[in-house]
């Protein structure tokens, strides 16, 4: 396994590795327990969920595949704050202060830990202070429920803002080599303040070397602008390009995709959704693939920096009561 490379003082006695689990598709039990052993026992030990993933479920289900294992080998990742309607709608973002330690509360028990390993909101509300939000967490930090804090999907002056309240462990968000809008000024600003970037969206969800491509991009269509589509649509067309240079290392595209953002630097992890012990062994593979800097610029040309802007992220207009209008 290959490890980050981030400010020590960052992280509490642990070395994290380049590839991440996240749980969000993680939906069979037994299967969901089997996939995140196998990446256990390949030295991934970065588990990353949210409370509101399977309303919970994805939590109980971490807590059943670590039943026999050490918990202090494994790195918990969890994110708070988004309000879900019954029909599974996200609808708000709910990061008062006031609400941090009641989610936290039910995270730990569905978990079964009396500590989290990074605790992080979901998205800031523009209407109430990051401070105040990562002011909250830190509380917890004190009483020794979270050990590192994290945040998400944030810019680089709310970064600086939230790493002035209390140290910042790694900030999470989307990256790819089709969605490179980090690089101009949250990159910096991590790099700046010593902190790691987990990439999620590595394979822009699945779009970039997965299956049912076009059951997806229906699915993606319904939720995002049409300029954002647009986007995604120039740049999937691309692909055939990227699968000869894919075919020429003799990997899968979504495996070039993956080393792709590994190859950007040390301090990133990918986080990866891999569903099943095979799909971790697959991903496992992107960490041997070496990227020279004319394999980089080979891709850098078949998708330039500047055209690089797509996302599949639900767009997100928040009111004063933390609800999105759509």
């Amino acid at each position: 396994m290959k490890y980050m490379n981030i400010s020590r003082e960052q992280l509490i006695d642990r070395k994290l590795s380049r590839i991440g689990l996240g749980g969000m598709r993680m939906g069979n039990l037994s299967e969901g327990v089997k996939t995140i052993h196998k990446a256990l026992d390949n030295d991934i030990n970065f588990l990353n969920t949210a409370d509101f993933y399977g309303s919970g479920e994805n939590e109980m289900l971490i807590r059943e595949a670590l039943r026999n294992r050490k918990r202090e080998d494994v790195f918990i990742s969890v994110k708070f704050g988004a309000m879900m309607g019954i029909d599974g709608r996200l609808y708000g973002i709910d990061v008062r202060p006031q609400a941090v330690e009641n989610y936290l509360h039910y995270t730990l028990k569905r978990l079964g830990t009396d500590y989290v390993d990074l605790y992080q909101p979901a998205r800031i509300n523009p209407h109430i202070p990051v401070e105040d939000t990562i002011g909250a967490v830190a509380d917890l930090v004190g009483k020794g429920y979270v050990r590192n804090i994290g945040i998400s999907e944030v810019d680089g002056a709310t970064l600086r803002r939230a790493n002035a309240v209390h140290p910042i462990s790694l900030v999470e968000v989307r990256y790819s080599l089709m969605d490179r809008h980090i690089e101009d000024d949250l990159l910096p600003a991590a790099r700046e303040l010593g902190i790691g970037v987990v990439a999620f969206g590595v394979l822009l969800a699945g779009l970039i070397g997965g299956s049912a491509r076009e059951e997806k991009l229906s699915m993606i269509n319904k939720r995002v602008s049409s300029q954002a589509f647009n986007a995604i649509s120039t740049n999937l067309s691309a692909t055939d390009k990227l699968q000869e240079i894919a075919e020429e290392k003799g990997v899968s595209l979504a495996q070039l995709a993956i080393a792709w953002v590994l190859a950007q630097g040390e301090d990133i992890m990918a986080l990866v959704g891999s569903r099943t012990p095979e799909q971790v062994e697959s991903t496992l593979r992107s960490l041997d693939i070496l990227l020279s800097s004319e394999d980089l610029d080979r891709i850098s040309n078949i998708i330039p920096k500047e055209r690089a802007t797509s996302s599949y992220m639900l767009e997100m207009n928040i009111d004063e009561n933390g609800l999105f209008r759509i």
